[in-house]
């Protein structure tokens, strides 16, 4: 009853607190409204957020945030929140200057309701001790000697005229025959009476008569030359930077100008000793031609070395320019785009009006890097620009790869708004430039041990927008630091490497194809010749370009992120193209290989010889007669069975396991971290902060990890499998003929139409088809060596045969099996009337007499000898005896049958799982989806090789398909 109480209760105060709230509950909101809905005669209050409108004879202020007079009333009271204006009503009458009186004007009312003076004059309102007059005064400024003064900018006092008009005429008068420019009086002749004002956007295809270029180019260029004007100067250097640098025959641009003031003040001398720096001018241009940029660039190594480690690590660039500001980023992510070695890339994009917000003028830059030859002496190195829009006589000079083509300058800027405004400088622009890309590109000196950088080399493209929705439009920046070093001595030495290793691979695929050739018994050379010559080619040389690439993989991985001093740099994007080729033809030639080798696995001829004969006879009632005939016991085919099942089996085993290779692989590479080791940067920690900046990846750093880490697990697998598991936990392939040995079968393997294996597996017992207790009794005489050896040769325990057949008993072969293989050809040469149930059985006891009888030399036509190869037969992998009388059986304690399964190809396997990993992450940049893409690869070529494999077993075996499990 108290629960059921106290629930009742907490229900009536949710309900109760509910009605509370919705009569004493307010809603703190208020009307939105701007400053410029107010309207003429309003006032926005900024206390209340709202709009309050205006006294009598009030008007808003043009800052729309108070009330001010009419025109022609004063201010009579001012508390400083409120105003109260009268009108002034006497005759002449104009308002004060301040405001707050009536004055007589002793000329004219101006449209603001205050006195006005002509020219040259000023007004006086107060005498000297500040009482106001009953009229204004109109006192003439002197513009002559000594005085030379004029009314300033608003009229109110006497100020000295510029200097230019009392040096030109002697007064404040410019003259008729001086030309006044800008505020400036300037003598006749002096520069080209009319200028070009116009701006080219090469990448709009518009010119613009910008009002900038108008108002303030002929004085900045004549202020300039006459009076060496530093500001003018600089004023004119930049306006002829926001002309692209561009050069030509034109002299009244501003580029014009500023190189023909260049070329007149070269009595002045030059500045810091540098030639190309004019004494009050800007410096914009190494030298007035084409052709030194090689000279700049490539003359003469930074006098400082850079070292990734140690006690003289210096990896720190400084420079005296933001350029990198205008894409917004945390300040530690910044300042690795100043850390030597690091590839750094940043971009972003930005609205339109976001520029034209932050970038009303433009800012200009001259780049300098900070030298540091000791702790108290810092040295200034100019950085020089490669402008890709200037123009050079109308020529795009600096977009091509010849440096002796390109024109070298000094100042650029980041946004251009200004010299995109055509009718006024208070006009919206009509196009504003952008400097959309900014590279900044070190060179290593060649063959460098201490770190020695060339003269660094800034790039910067901009990027023209016509202004028509700044809301809506946006333009792409990007800022990017290169490091790079002549790659050409490398490339040599990998040209010859190909060279010299590819000769090798046509020797070897030479001697592999004359093997084959003798191995089929086809002295001809024909067109299946040659494409086994191009198959087994394929396989070589992609073993070279795999060995090629890996090797450059490892020696950039080792030799960039362990050295000490900068010695070497990682190619360039552009530079690992040639290498992400050599990978692909590895690729491409490795699976042609792969690919032949899993058709010839799929083809080769099997068979199983049953050694097993029947123990006694059995009699049988013959029905009719009353008669009855003794018969021989039939051999069990389960044996036969049971040993197809274990081949099927081991079809597709490895000598490693391809699901832990994947795992390991990817743990390494992603858990651990290995894969920061192929950013673009000398680090070499595995973890890093996700503050921190993460460069861009090299190709050849993440394929030389990949390839590198995929070997050494592969090899560490199979060393782990051939030295502890085969030989401590399971050895399928040796238990396999075991298995052959207990079973009584002998497994008879053809590659080629003459060469195969021969695994020998007739049982020392004699019988294999018996009780437990006599299969145990006979496996412990064995143990006890109380019988024969299982090998072929009497006192032998080889078991495994490298075979060189003859043709007799090739072509013997193929007729008995020819019924059999019959059946899958045309149909006119099947044989309609007979049972195929029947067939196969006939031709399984046929064949399996006549192979039992050539190994027990049964056949003197077609009988064999037993030796050993040569030790350069078995390098070669080539015989040299071809068996035109007698076949020859070769020892073969490596068990080398395994050739026709996955197990004996593990080489090719690993390389080919290599290379798809590789190819597939240098697509994507992505191991795990790498691994994962590996993994379903190596479950389908597996799913392939067991469902064909065990298809081309029933069809070579005669072993029923209902019996393969």
């Amino acid at each position: 009853m108290a629960t059921e109480t106290l629930k009742y209760m907490c229900h009536f105060s949710v309900i109760f607190v509910f009605y509370f709230s919705s009569f004493y509950c307010q809603q703190f909101s208020i009307q939105f409204q701007q400053p410029s809905a107010c309207g003429v005669n309003s006032y926005f209050d900024i206390a209340s957020l709202s709009c309050v409108k205006c006294g009598p004879n009030q008007v808003s202020s043009k800052s729309g945030l108070a009330c001010e007079c009419q025109t022609g009333f004063r201010v009579l009271v001012s508390n400083g929140a409120y105003i109260t204006c009268q009108r002034c009503l006497g005759a002449n009458q104009g308002v004060t200057q301040d405001g707050f009186g009536c004055i007589r004007c002793p000329g004219s009312i101006g449209e603001s309701g205050k006195c006005q003076c002509p020219g040259g004059s000023v007004l006086v309102e107060r005498d000297e001790n500040g009482n106001p007059l009953n009229e204004a005064l109109c006192r003439a400024c002197s513009a002559t000697e000594p005085a030379f003064s004029a009314p300033d900018l608003t009229g109110n006092r006497c100020i000295r005229c510029e200097d230019s008009f009392i040096n030109s005429s002697q007064s404040c008068d410019c003259g008729a025959s001086n030309t006044l420019a800008g505020g400036i009086c300037l003598p006749p002749n002096s520069l080209p009476t009319t200028v070009s004002a116009n701006v080219i956007f090469n990448q709009l295809a518009l010119s613009v008569s910008s009002a900038w270029f108008s108002n303030f180019m002929y004085s900045s260029a004549a202020a300039c030359l006459l009076f060496s004007n530093r500001t003018a100067c600089q004023s004119l250097g930049n306006m002829c930077v926001m002309n692209m640098h561009s050069s030509s025959t034109i002299n009244n641009d501003a580029c014009g100008l500023y190189n023909t003031i260049y070329r007149a003040t070269a009595a002045q001398g030059s500045s810091q000793d540098i030639s190309f720096w004019r004494t009050n001018l800007p410096w914009l241009y190494y030298g007035e031609q084409l052709g030194s940029a090689s000279r700049v660039l490539q003359n003469e190594p930074l006098p400082v070395g850079f070292s990734f480690k140690g006690p003289q690590k210096n990896t720190k660039i400084e420079l005296q320019a933001a350029v990198y500001s205008l894409c917004p980023d945390t300040r530690t992510r910044k300042m690795s785009a100043f850390t030597f070695g690091t590839d750094y890339r940043q971009s972003c994009v930005l609205s339109v009006s976001e520029l034209l917000a932050g970038f009303p003028e433009p800012l200009f830059y001259d780049v300098f890097l900070v030298i540091q030859r000791s702790q108290e002496e810092k040295r200034l190195l100019a950085v020089p620009l490669l402008n890709l829009n200037q123009q050079f006589n109308g020529q795009f000079t600096n977009q091509g790869a010849n440096m002796n083509n390109w024109y070298l300058t000094r100042r650029l800027m980041l946004v251009d708004s200004l010299s995109g405004r055509e009718k006024s400088l208070m006009s919206s622009p009509r196009v504003i430039r952008v400097a959309s890309d900014i590279k900044i590109r070190f060179q290593l000196v060649p063959n460098t041990q201490k770190g020695q950088v060339y003269t660094p080399l800034m790039t910067v493209a901009y990027s023209d927008v016509l202004v028509t929705d700044p809301s809506t439009q946006s333009v792409s920046v990007s800022f990017s630091m290169e490091y790079t070093m002549e790659q050409e001595e490398a490339r040599i030495k990998t040209d010859i490497a190909l060279g010299v290793l590819g000769g090798m691979a046509v020797v070897h695929s030479l001697l592999k194809t004359a093997s084959w050739k003798r191995r089929i018994a086809s002295p001809l050379v024909d067109l299946q010749t040659i494409m086994k010559f191009l198959v087994f080619y394929a396989g070589d040389l992609a073993n070279v370009f795999f060995i090629i690439t890996v090797g450059t993989g490892l020696y950039w991985l080792i030799f960039f992120k362990a050295q000490l001093f900068v010695s070497v740099l990682l190619p360039s994007p552009a530079q690992e193209e040639r290498f992400v080729v050599y990978v692909g033809c590895a690729f491409a030639l490795k699976t042609v290989q792969f690919l032949h080798k899993l058709f010839v696995q799929l083809s080769v001829d099997i068979f199983f010889i049953d050694w097993e004969r029947p123990r006694s006879k059995a009699s049988k009632l013959v029905e009719g007669s009353g008669e009855s005939k003794c018969h021989a016991t039939p051999v069990s085919i389960w044996r036969t069975y049971f040993v197809a099942n274990e081949w099927n089996e081991i079809q597709t085993i490895r000598k490693i396991s391809p699901t832990f290779q994947v795992m390991a692989v990817l743990f390494f590479l992603e858990v651990v971290g290995f894969s920061n080791l192929a950013l673009r940067d000398p680090s070499s920690i595995l973890s890093r902060s996700p503050e921190e900046y993460t460069p861009p990846y090299s190709l050849i750093l993440r394929y030389g990890l990949a390839s590198t880490m995929w070997l050494c697990i592969g090899l560490t697998q199979r060393i782990f499998f051939t030295v502890f598991h085969e030989r401590f936990v399971e050895d399928k392939i040796r238990q396999f003929v075991d298995l052959c040995s207990i079973s009584n079968i002998s497994v008879l393997l053809l590659s080629h139409r003459c060469f195969g294996y021969y695994i020998h597996g007739r049982s020392v017992h004699g019988h294999a088809d018996t009780n437990m207790d006599e299969m145990n009794t006979n496996l412990k005489r064995e143990a006890e060596n109380l019988c024969g050896q299982r090998g072929l040769l009497p006192n032998s325990d080889t078991q495994t045969f490298q075979i060189s057949i003859t043709n007799r008993l090739r072509t013997q072969y193929d007729r008995i099996i020819e019924p059999i293989s019959r059946r899958s050809g045309p149909s006119r040469l099947v044989d309609a009337s007979a049972n195929p149930c029947e067939q196969s059985t006939k031709a399984y006891h046929t064949m399996n007499r006549f192979l039992g009888s050539v190994i027990d030399h049964g056949h003197r036509e077609m009988d064999y000898i037993v030796k050993d190869k040569l030790l350069f037969e078995r390098l070669i992998g080539m015989e040299f005896i071809e068996p035109l009388d007698k076949s020859i059986f070769y020892n073969d304690e490596s068990h080398s049958f395994s050739d026709v399964l996955f197990y004996g190809n593990e080489g090719v396997l690993l390389i080919f799982d290599t290379l798809f990993f590789c190819v597939v992450d240098l697509a994507n940049q992505n191991y795990i989806l790498a691994a994962v893409l590996t993994y379903l690869q190596q479950l389908a070529f597996r799913v392939i090789r067991n469902s064909l494999g065990r298809r081309n077993l029933v069809g070579k075996t005669l072993v029923d398909k209902r019996f393969l499990i």
